[in-house]
């Protein structure tokens, strides 16, 4: 029996159009989870590493330990981490975003803290002589005066985490990255090139979307780079 010259998902070719108008709804599901996963696990990692950066630049002996187990973490094989976070959450969604968290930690602790070591003191110092508690100081100066370096993290932790997704799929979980793990094994190729062009979509809108959100928190960025010029 010949393959139909126009059936490309018969032939195995890697860009088939059939491909998609077929799988639609499955591509969708896939891409919906993959990004679920990513925001969670983005958001969890901000909300830790916050209080560890600003706990890191207010007591200095802190900085150390923070950092060095944080870049720890960043260092241990994915297949080990989830490995070792398996028998706390079993088979489940939940252990990909707890790795994802702490692989998060490492770029976007690092990189709060840079920013918060950035803040002039003579900025800190005028704003404790306007009556600036140490809560208010954080909140209304140092914090947004970071914002430049902590997006950067957030934007390298984010892409990376869209990455990493991908690797939940040894256990179910890992939005396109389970599309890729079984194109893989049955020779898909329209399944693989399609799931991993699409990792590569959300990665680029994520990191555009960031780089445009940095932009409206922080206009007097763009000011400094025009009075430069």
């Amino acid at each position: 029996m010949t393959v139909p010259p126009d059936d490309c998902l018969a032939r195995n070719e890697w860009i088939c159009g059939a491909y998609l108008s077929t799988r639609r709804e499955i591509l969708w599901d896939a891409t919906l989870q993959h990004i679920q996963l990513t925001l969670v696990s983005v958001a969890l990692g901000v909300l830790i590493a916050v209080p560890l950066a600003v706990a890191a630049r207010r007591t200095r002996w802190a900085a150390g330990p923070v950092l060095g187990v944080t870049t720890v973490l960043y260092t241990i094989p994915s297949l080990a981490m989830f490995s070792l976070l398996l028998p706390v959450y079993g088979l489940s969604a939940a252990l990909v975003v707890a790795g994802l968290v702490l692989y998060s930690l490492t770029l976007l602790v690092r990189n709060i803290l840079a920013g918060l070591r950035a803040v002039p003191e003579e900025t800190r110092q005028a704003a404790r002589g306007m009556g600036y508690g140490p809560v208010r100081l954080l909140l209304a100066v140092e914090l947004p005066l970071a914002l430049p370096a902590a997006m950067a993290g957030l934007r390298i932790a984010t892409v990376s985490a869209v990455s990493l997704v991908t690797i939940g799929a040894i256990v179910g979980h890992g939005g396109l990255g389970n599309l890729i793990y079984s194109g893989m094994n049955t020779y898909f190729k329209a399944q693989v090139l399609t799931a991993s062009v699409l990792c590569v979509i959300i990665a680029v809108a994520a990191d555009l979307l960031l780089l445009g959100v940095q932009r409206l928190l922080t206009p007097w960025t763009r000011e400094n780079r025009a009075r430069a010029r």
